[in-house]
């Protein structure tokens, strides 16, 4: 039987657990067809998120006084028979075959690139003048194509050196340099990784850009006529005369060095055709108004993708990628959260400001978005809680919040959290970086403190081994047709995750202070404004 819901004389609302599954049944329904940014599934679920907040009474903070904030997007896709990769080493030209010694994404910018210019090394390709790192230290790069090393240094902190090894990081350092094009090239220790035979699976997948006001794609640069990457044996081809041998250079990788910039003494022509299309999908945005007379101008923000992946290329029966977990069950814990607040006899003193974006699996592009063009006064905004799969279908007795020890956001959590029972544990997996991969990291780079909130791995019931729960979701369901309304939920868990997801934003909008990055964190330093 559900919970009733009810205010106690302490204000404390409890979470219903019929409210929470009643979303999650709707948003993961085969009738939305996964929700892909773009489909008319992803309007309805947008139309169902909605209509949740005006019932709560959330004022609407999208559009024109609606609760949409309409994105516009370009798709691009290749067109496969289009990709050319030629070396030129004086009169001889060796043509690279796609797909199985190179991959090449869709131009966004334009619907045919054609480059041919000199090649320079550049190592990683990466500048970062906070850990004494410069790639393109003596090297010459303008008019030419730099080729990297995919990854980054050994020595690298995990979180810091995912943003500085990021494709769009790295693409920036060579433009800023008057680079033309980027080849990257695998590693041995890559490959082990991410293997180069799992990118052939993502060859027909689009590239997706949400539009300015003048209608050009963001977060591209027009100065890049031309991109690839390599597989080991190509890498190999590319480097055969090279004045510093490919096994010397991985050589130096084992050993922990870093291999200095040199030109290479070939050219190469890149080449391909893409079709563009123009899509829009909207975030869906609703205010609860604060209580105090001057905090209610600062905005504590929760988000959750509503997208998921769509339709899955399979000839089996059941192609719908549902995404009951990823992120129907995150969408679904923001909606009762939201609830939970409309229910109190008196708002918190900060604003709650609840934000379902669009375009997470395609780069994080709505949070993105909103996060660059807000619906509040700039500078407002002075938390986030992002909310993106959290497995319930164990009962946990933690949580984990990523990113949390780069801010006095921690303390907030460990606070709130406590007073279930909760404790707060750090990140288990430091090596993935999960602090930059979901849509709070946005507002992260917007300046913003925030947190990733998930269920930790420690279980309240000692027959269950959470780690292997989640892996065991991870292998068997996610991004996959099988993650749907009939996984084993624990309810309770979601009751729970809820609660403290509640008491964590409350502890944030009464807090005296507003929250603030720890003194010379690196993100903070980096995009504090």
């Amino acid at each position: 039987m559900a919970h009733v819901p009810y205010v106690s004389a302490d204000n404390h609302v409890q979470p219903d657990i019929a409210q929470i599954q009643s979303h999650l049944w709707f948003l993961s329904h085969d009738l939305l067809e996964g929700r892909e940014t773009g489909s008319i599934g992803h309007e309805f679920a947008s139309l169902y998120i909605a209509a949740e907040m005006k019932k709560y009474g959330l004022v609407p903070a999208g559009d024109n006084g609606s609760y949409f904030q309409r994105v516009k997007f370009r798709q691009a896709f290749l067109d496969q028979a289009s990709p050319r990769l030629d070396i030129l080493s004086g009169d001889e030209r060796i043509s690279l075959s796609y797909p199985k010694d190179f991959t090449m994404g869709p131009g966004v910018v334009r619907t045919e690139d054609n480059v041919t210019a000199p090649l320079v090394f550049v190592g990683y390709g990466i500048v970062a003048p906070e850990l004494q790192h410069d790639d393109y230290a003596d090297v010459d790069v303008t008019g030419k194509i730099v080729v990297n090393l995919a990854g980054k240094p050994a020595s690298f902190p995990s979180e810091e050196g995912a943003h500085f090894a990021s494709g769009s990081q790295k693409q920036k350092y060579a433009v800023e340099r008057g680079a033309i094009g980027v080849i990257t090239i695998t590693t041995p220790s890559n490959e082990k990784v991410r293997p180069y035979q799992n990118l052939l699976n993502y060859l027909h997948t689009p590239r997706v850009r949400w539009l300015q006001e003048d209608g050009t794609p963001a977060s591209v640069y027009p100065q890049l006529k031309g991109g690839a990457y390599l597989s080991l044996h190509a890498a190999e081809r590319l480097f055969k005369t090279s004045p510093v041998p490919l096994q010397d250079i991985y050589q130096m990788l084992e050993q922990g060095r870093v291999p200095s910039g040199f030109d290479l003494p070939v050219s190469v022509t890149l080449h391909r055709k893409s079709e563009h299309k123009s899509i829009q999908s909207p975030n869906v945005v609703g205010i609860l108004p604060g209580s105090d007379p001057v905090l209610k101008d600062e905005y504590v923000v929760y988000s959750a993708h509503s997208d998921h992946i769509g339709l899955a290329k399979t000839v089996k029966q059941d192609n719908i990628n549902n995404g009951a977990m990823d992120n129907a069950s995150g969408t679904s814990v923001m909606l009762e959260t939201a609830r939970m607040f409309s229910q109190l006899p008196q708002a918190p003193k900060r604003s709650l400001l609840f934000v379902a974006v669009t375009g997470e699996e395609k780069g994080l592009l709505g949070a993105d978005y909103f996060a660059r063009n807000p619906t509040v006064p700039e500078g407002s905004m002075v938390a986030n809680v992002n909310l993106d799969m959290p497995i319930l279908t164990y009962e946990f007795a933690d949580v984990i919040a990523f990113g949390a020890s780069h801010s006095d956001m921690k303390k907030s959590v460990e606070q709130a959290a406590a007073r279930y029972d909760i404790s707060l544990s750090p990140d288990p997996w430091p090596q993935q970086a999960l602090f930059t991969r979901s849509d709070h990291y946005a507002f992260v780079k917007q300046g913003i403190p925030a947190v990733f909130l998930v269920p930790g791995l420690q279980s309240a019931d000692p027959e269950v081994d959470g780690s292997k729960v989640f892996g065991e979701f991870i292998s068997t369901h996610y991004h996959k047709p099988s993650d749907q309304f009939d996984l084993p939920f624990n309810w309770r868990a979601a009751e729970k995750f809820t609660q403290v997801n509640f008491e964590i934003g409350r502890t944030l909008a009464d807090q005296s202070e507003r929250s603030q990055w720890n003194e010379g964190d690196f993100f903070g330093e980096t995009f504090a404004k």
